[in-house]
């Protein structure tokens, strides 16, 4: 009676990886199916070739562009690159001026609007409004109330700044073409500007700045909630201020609460464009303010990618682009591949040498090991775009020898409680919970060198570091589900709980010390390894005796002279 515990807590455990597997590969087959991924992990550049795009900065005249701006430059370029999904990817500069930017397959109109846009977000508040069909009649007659400029504004929401040049300008102000202009996205913050919102046909004339983008400390899309906190299903943006730019805010809605029409609106520009203009109806002292307005999921997200990695010093422009093939290509991913091949044929010889019929729960547990790596790439391409490269596929090699490693140190820990004189069903038992502890100390120290190894290093070193993470934690996944469970069940069996000579725990080899105990551990070879072979009970003893701490031996030294008197 008292295995039906373990035996139903081992079975419970393979039904879980069994559901985990099935919904994993169900995913993959409707991705497929549905065209929106491939049954193949996607390869990074050095194994598939892909795009590369050269940047030229926009400059006015005579201007030139420091080094420190073009360090900035690239290093922004990254985490926006990276932030929307697209890894593995490669960025340079050239000849002290261009950004080189290499990824892999064809990149989308999206992905080229990160890359060049300067994402120069400033917030301003609303001076006029009109629409983009509006005559300059029709114009002058909505706009009639407007007051006469006086000698100096009073603040950036007083129509002051509306000067008469200024004001013709804005009759006349032809948005779709002014939008084209690329140097309609520099404008003076301290002075007023016109500007317009595309989606929305509406052009603007905006006060002054008061808050610039660099005070945003971080930006997200998020479903935007009711007031009882309900989710409404609008996408919006949310910024988040830092110390400063909150304070400023704070007192422009309290000054913007309390004007009429169009100058309750609060107008957020970016590169130039007005994307959202909001009324106030709030002061918002906490420097959370949401933008909305008609966002889909995928524009809040680029919106949010844009100001959460800052405004670029420049912009830039697709200076050339070509197609380039792989630097490395299929012959060394062919090579690898075989490699791998080759080291898991080496550790099932080996599994099968050391322990007999237990090797195959070596070999299946690899093999389930292989299938999950496999199914977590793939997924992984299709949800973040995630590229293999020649790096990772030498992360998974390595695995391949840390994920037998774990196996090995839980099978020495059982046969040891075996030489002790253990049933194999409690050795299991006593041996699990012993080799646990060392297994996830060993994972907890894979894990950790790979985040490290991935924060710290850049290019093709992220993709091993990945890799090398991602197979520690699938090892744990299935020694935890598939490995000790199986051998739960096996230990209640004929064939193992007997010792069967082909069992691997045949007692005749249990006082044999293996050439390899994992962890790093390799046996030392002495004159005695041999005669002592095949003895059963006295090796079996001698290896328990070793085992005793130093107290332990002490107390049994005092009673085995305490029974000779």
């Amino acid at each position: 009676m008292s295995s039906i515990g373990p035996v139903k807590q081992a079975r419970k455990a393979l039904l879980w990886l069994l559901v985990v597997v099935i919904i994993a590969t169900g995913v993959l087959v409707a991705g497929v199916s549905t065209g929106k991924t491939g049954a193949a992990p996607k390869l990074a550049l050095d194994l598939e070739g892909g795009t590369q795009m050269i940047l030229a900065p926009r400059v006015k005249g005579n201007e030139t562009i420091s080094q420190e701006q073009l360090d900035q430059a690239v290093e922004i370029i990254r985490q926006r690159v990276a932030g929307s999904g697209v890894s593995e990817t490669e960025i340079t500069t050239q000849s002290g001026r261009n950004v080189v930017v290499s990824m892999p397959g064809t990149p989308d109109a999206e992905t080229r609007q990160l890359i060049q846009a300067s994402a120069n977000m400033e917030f301003r508040p609303v001076l006029i409004t009109g629409s983009y069909e509006a005559t300059p009649k029709e114009q002058r007659t909505a706009d009639k109330d407007i007051p006469a400029p006086t000698a100096k504004p009073e603040n950036p929401s007083d129509t002051s700044w509306i000067t008469k040049k200024l004001y013709k300008e804005f009759e006349a102000y032809d948005c779709p073409i002014e939008l084209e202009k690329r140097e309609t996205t520099d404008h003076d913050p301290k002075t007023a500007m016109i500007s317009c919102d595309p989606r929305q046909g509406v052009k603007y004339i905006l006060g002054p700045q008061e808050i610039p983008g660099d005070q945003i400390s971080d930006a997200y899309a998020n479903l935007a909630r009711g007031v009882q906190g309900a989710v409404t299903g609008e996408w919006v943006v949310v910024i988040e201020f830092n110390k400063q730019g909150a304070a400023t805010f704070a007192e422009t809605t309290q000054r913007l609460i309390a004007l009429q029409g169009s100058q309750n609106q609060f107008a957020i520009v970016l590169d130039g464009t007005v994307i959202s203009a909001p009324t106030t109806n709030a002061v918002i002292s906490d420097g959370r303010p949401q933008i909305s307005g008609g966002f889909t999921e995928e524009s809040a997200q680029a919106l949010a990618q844009q100001l959460k990695y800052g405004a670029l010093p420049i912009s830039f422009e697709i200076q050339s682009e070509q197609q380039v093939s792989a630097t490395l290509g299929g012959d060394q991913l062919e090579a690898g591949l075989i490699a791998g091949v080759i080291g898991l044929i080496l550790v099932f010889i080996y599994s099968l040498f050391q322990y007999r019929a237990l090797g195959l729960v070596t070999i299946a547990s690899l093999l389930a090991s292989g299938v999950l790596t496999y199914l977590a790439i793939v997924l992984l391409g299709w949800a973040m775009n995630y590229r293999l490269s020649l790096a990772g596929v030498a992360g998974l090699i390595v695995a391949i020898g840390l994920i037998a490693d774990s196996f090995i140190v839980y099978f020495e820990r059982v046969r040891d409680e075996l030489r002790d004189g253990r049933s194999l069903a409690s050795a299991v038992d006593v041996g699990w919970s012993r080799a646990k502890r060392t297994i996830l100390a060993s994972k907890a120290v894979n894990v950790l060198a790979a985040i490290v190894l991935y924060l710290v290093a850049v290019g093709n070193v992220r993709g091993f570091a990945f890799t090398l993470g991602l197979t520690a934690i699938i090892d744990l996944i299935v020694v935890y589900g598939l490995t000790h469970p199986t051998l739960m069940l096996l230990a209640r069996t004929k064939f193992f709980a007997d010792g069967h000579r082909l069992s691997g725990l045949d007692p005749s080899l249990l006082g044999a010390v293996p050439l390899y105990r994992g962890a790093g551990k390799v046996r030392s070879f002495n004159e005695n390894a041999q005669e002592n072979r095949g003895k059963k009970n006295s090796k079996a003893s001698g290896e328990a005796a070793k085992r005793l701490t130093i107290a332990e031996r002490r107390r049994a030294e005092a009673n085995r002279e305490e029974n000779n008197e």
